[in-house]
C-alpha cells in the first residue's frame, strides 16, 4: 500500500486520568496536527530549525510549551531580556501562522464526563476517536483513500503505550464505532508510532505548543489568548470538539 503524502503528529495537555482532577484546568486536550510531508521537510523543519540557531545557537532545543510558559529549564534565557523574549515569542507565533497545517483538536472536561456517565470510557480513548473520525474525514477529501499513513505520538511510557496502541488499532479496524456515525476507517491503513521525548520532532513540537491554548480556549472562552488566535485559522471545518 503506497504512503500517504501527509503525516499527522498528535500530542495532549492535561491528565487523560479521571480522578482527581486539577481545579485550573480539568480538562484532557488531544491535539492533531496534520501537514503534507514535502511542506514539512522543505518549509517547516527548516525554519523551524532556523530559529533554534537564532536563539540558542543550536537545533538541540526542543519546545515545550510549558517551559516557555514558565520560562525555566532550557527557556530561561527568556527570563533575561524582555525584547528578547518578545522576539522569540513573535518568531514562534509566526512560524505556527505560516504553516500549511490542518488542526483537529478534542477537549474531554473530566468533571462533567465523570458526572454524567457512571463508566465513562477513558477521556484519551473518547478524544482520540473524535480526532481520528476528523483526521479520516480530511484525509479522504484530500485524496488519500487507500494509501497509509502514519500517526505520530510522543511516547509516554510502555503501559501507556500500550493503551493507547489498543484504541488506536480499535478505531483504526472499525471496532470502537459508537453514535449514530459509522465513519469506514478501513479506507486508509493507519499506522501509529511512538518516538520518545528526545526525539526533536519538529511536528511534535508544533502540536504540543498549540494542545494547552486549545483547552484554555474552551474552559475560559472570553480570556486572551493570543496563542489560539495565531493557530484559529488551522483548525478545519468542525476541527474543535469539546465534550461532554
Amino acid at each position: 500500500m503506497p504512503f500517504s503524502d501527509y503525516i499527522a503528529f498528535a500530542d495532549e495537555s492535561g491528565s487523560p486520568v479521571l480522578e482527581g482532577p486539577d481545579p485550573t484546568f480539568p480538562v484532557f486536550v488531544l491535539n492533531c496536527v496534520l501537514v503534507a510531508k514535502t511542506d514539512y521537510a522543505e518549509k517547516i523543519v527548516p525554519r523551524l530549525q532556523r530559529l533554534k540557531f537564532d536563539f540558542v545557537g543550536h537545533d538541540q532545543l526542543i519546545l515545550h510549551e510549558r517551559d516557555i510558559r514558565r520560562q525555566q529549564k532550557d527557556f530561561a534565557f527568556l527570563q533575561v531580556d524582555p525584547a528578547a523574549r518578545n522576539a522569540f515569542l513573535d518568531r514562534v507565533n509566526t512560524l505556527v501562522a505560516d504553516a500549511e497545517i490542518d488542526v483537529i483538536a478534542a477537549v474531554i472536561d473530566k468533571v462533567r464526563l465523570s458526572r454524567k456517565y457512571a463508566d465513562p470510557w477513558s477521556p484519551y480513548e473518547i478524544a482520540l476517536h473524535f480526532c481520528m473520525e476528523k483526521l479520516l474525514a480530511r484525509l479522504r477529501q484530500l485524496g488519500q483513500a487507500g494509501r497509509r499513513v502514519h500517526v505520530i505520538f510522543e511516547s509516554r511510557g510502555k503501559r501507556e503505550d500500550a493503551e493507547l496502541e489498543l484504541y488506536f488499532r480499535r478505531i483504526s479496524a472499525n471496532q470502537a464505532n459508537w453514535g449514530y456515525k459509522k465513519p469506514d476507517f478501513l479506507a486508509l491503513e493507519w499506522e501509529p508510532v511512538f518516538v520518545d521525548k528526545r526525539s526533536n520532532s519538529s511536528g511534535l513540537q508544533l502540536a504540543d505548543l498549540m494542545a494547552r491554548p486549545i483547552g484554555l480556549k474552551v474552559l475560559r472562552p472570553l480570556q486572551e489568548n493570543r496563542a489560539f488566535e495565531v493557530l484559529r485559522p488551522k483548525l478545519i471545518n468542525g476541527g474543535l470538539k469539546s465534550f461532554p
